[in-house]
């Protein structure tokens, strides 16, 4: 168990500019579907998108991505849908410059990495079409630093075939995309990370369904497969794992095979639905699993979830699962922590399919298309720009880095991307002291406008600020109310204007 953040110091560190990649322990990572395409780059339709060329009525996703960072000429117009008046547009997956975007976004917002999606169904089509997203993602891996991984799920997979068609796809991983063998593949103990999803899970979609074939599955990456093929298993559990119970199958050999996994990752998107309810799974779930992993020498990640919403997927419940400007999410990140997880996985970042996506979404239903329905970030009354739940990511992540407290209480201004930390600075902030702390002063053009970071000479940002009038007011305190030891400060202006801040 974690001590609350009153006992806790704030010790700030720089992140690092590219993740560690090997070892498991303290990340905080994403599932990656990467499977949405549009008529372009190779891909002659719409897929994840809609049911054909997108219309009202053939919509497939309830959230409507922000494209403001991709170019005009990395998109494709989405049929007939209008936003504003406008041809609306949708990205493909399968464009380079849209998985590097996504990438970048992780860089920028600190984030770790993530876990590839491969469904083990489509794998022998992904191999034959080259496997083109899964590149973009290496490539993108590369480029910003960031971890990555696969994560199997065995949705749909053949009772009898699915071992057979898992380690055929895996040895293609090893020996001709070379994936285990690149610098950003996550590792653990020497040996790459792979995930699968799906087993145990007792509702029927999901092989095997004997608890021997799966034992001897996880025994064959482990120990009894060739060595050039053996992994870091993690499983993708059912969240009843540890007790057999609920959505689990149970019994003496089902336990048995969940213990032989190097990590345990039990499934929980859907299982509770408001902030009460998360609350009370962090004692009656998260506690024990932590416990019974340990007592079985594992590693423990649970699942947190931003919201659920698949209305035009399935004709659901319209925001079914309400994201409470971020509440939801920070109360399950909270419980992780306070019982005793030392990682998290997100689900998800581009899942706009079921409302779970993180990366940039549009904020007001103004911005989608006038088309059908939209879930945007103003449906519970909140006024919040795009990119609010990567920030709250980046925050969840010092978490778990323990670069900032634990605190049950979400940020009211959470870590800012990197484009607005200090950099080279073109000119400077004047300011002065004042009775409470400092008066910043921006003067005319970009620096007299918008916002301000105040920085830790760690680069880490602690508080940002509204500029009015040219003029932001700092009291030395940071976001969450706690005031600064002394020290020197850099206040940074989106202008690139910067001054240093002596608190005494």
């Amino acid at each position: 168990m974690v001590s609350p953040a009153a006992a806790q110091t704030w010790s700030p560190a720089k992140p690092n500019v590219v993740v560690d990649a090997t070892s498991i322990e303290g990340k905080v990572l994403f599932g990656y579907q990467g499977w949405f395409n549009c008529p372009m780059n190779g891909s002659g339709s719409w897929t994840h998108w809609s049911r054909g060329v997108p219309t009202a009525t053939n919509l497939t996703v309830d959230l409507f991505p922000d494209l403001s960072d991709f170019k005009a000429t990395d998109l494709c117009a989405a049929g007939s849908l209008q936003a504003g008046g406008s041809q609306a547009y949708l990205f493909s997956s399968r464009t380079p410059a849209v998985v590097d975007t996504h990438f970048r976004w992780m860089e920028q917002y600190g984030l770790d990495g993530v876990l590839v999606q491969r469904f083990i169904g489509e794998a022998a089509g992904k191999r034959n079409g080259g496997d083109v997203v899964l590149k973009n993602i290496i490539a993108a891996a590369a480029a910003h630093g960031r971890v990555f991984a696969i994560e199997y799920d065995l949705t749909g997979a053949s009772e009898t075939g699915f071992a057979a068609a898992l380690q055929a796809d895996w040895k293609y991983m090893v020996d001709d995309l070379k994936v285990t063998s690149h610098p950003n593949y996550l590792h653990h103990k020497g040996l790459p990370v792979v995930s699968m999803w799906g087993p145990g899970i007792n509702d029927g979609g999901h092989n095997p369904k004997d608890p021997a074939a799966l034992l001897n599955f996880v025994t064959w990456f482990k120990t009894t497969g060739p060595i050039a093929y053996r992994a870091f298993y993690m499983g993708g559990t059912p969240a009843g794992w540890s007790t057999g119970t609920g959505d689990s199958y149970g019994g003496a050999a089902w336990n048995s095979a969940f213990a032989a996994m190097d990590v345990v990752q039990p499934w929980t998107v859907g299982r509770y639905q408001d902030t009460s309810a998360a609350k009370g799974w962090s004692k009656s779930h998260i506690a024990p699993d932590v416990a019974k992993a340990k007592a079985n020498g594992q590693l423990y990640m649970p699942v947190a979830f931003p919201g659920f919403s698949w209305f035009n997927l399935h004709q659901g419940r319209q925001n079914q699962i309400p994201r409470l400007g971020g509440k939801f999410l920070w109360s399950q990140a909270y419980g992780a922590k306070m019982g005793g997880a030392s990682m998290l996985k997100f689900a998800m970042f581009d899942e706009v399919d079921e409302g779970t996506a993180m990366f940039k979404v549009v904020s007001k239903r103004a911005q989608a298309p006038d088309q059908g329905f939209w879930l945007t970030l103003d449906a519970d009354g909140q006024n919040l720009p795009s990119d609010w739940y990567l920030r709250l990511a980046g925050e969840i992540t010092l978490m778990f880095h323990g670069q900032r407290p634990v605190t049950p209480s979400m940020p009211t201004e959470p870590l800012l991307p990197s484009a607005l930390r200090p950099g080279g600075t073109r000119e400077s902030l004047g300011y002065v002291r004042t009775p409470g702390g400092f008066e910043i002063h921006g003067g005319s053009g970009t620096a007299g406008q918008g916002r301000v970071g105040i920085f830790h000479a760690s680069g880490r940002c602690l508080r940002t600020l509204e500029m009015k009038d040219g003029i932001a007011a700092w009291d030395g305190k940071d976001a969450l109310g706690m005031a600064l030891p002394a020290g020197v400060y850099l206040a940074h202006a989106e202008g690139a204007a910067s001054a240093a801040l002596m608190l005494e």
